[in-house]
């Protein structure tokens, strides 16, 4: 599997920015509330984070060879799958924030309460989740040479 490259994260991200912004501005137009994200969401972006981490590290620990425990593959491929979605829908998260913040922002009256202390939360939670799908991720790759070693390996047994 490749590793994420950063242009699908900022394209991601520069996506969730103009939907973001735009659906605020549908939103407003039509004379519907805009959206303001509620407090479990930055809660629960941070709670997912930590989990896919938490995941990932006893695979980087068999991967260093600081674990004598075997590493599903199976298990191992999801963590990894799970780690990458967690770092495209950080960077779509991300944008949307962005997007969201800066239509808010952007208006000559601001929004009553805490409307963009909740937006500001909601995109730092992406953020973090963003950073634990990277991080994650690199947890579970395996060093530069040791598929070069294996199959070295491999070939003079054959011979």
């Amino acid at each position: 599997m490749k590793r994420t490259r950063p242009s699908s994260l900022i394209g991601l991200g520069v996506a969730g920015l103009v939907v973001g912004f735009l659906a605020e501005l549908a939103a407003a137009g039509m004379g519907q509330p805009v959206f303001i994200p509620p407090l479990t969401l930055p809660i629960t972006l941070v709670a997912v984070a930590i989990i896919v981490i938490a995941f990932a590290l006893p695979i980087r620990r068999a991967v260093r060879g600081r674990s004598v425990r075997r590493i599903d593959p199976f298990q191992a491929t999801r963590i990894v799958v799970l780690a990458k979605a967690c770092g495209l829908s950080g960077a779509l998260l991300t944008g949307i924030g962005i997007g969201i913040g800066a239509y808010l922002l952007s208006r000559d009256v601001l929004p009553g309460g805490n409307a963009i202390l909740l937006t500001a939360l909601t995109t730092a939670g992406a953020v973090i989740l963003l950073v634990a799908g990277l991080v994650a991720e690199l947890f579970c790759t395996l060093p530069p040479g040791d598929d070069d070693d294996r199959t070295e390996t491999a070939n003079a047994r054959s011979d």
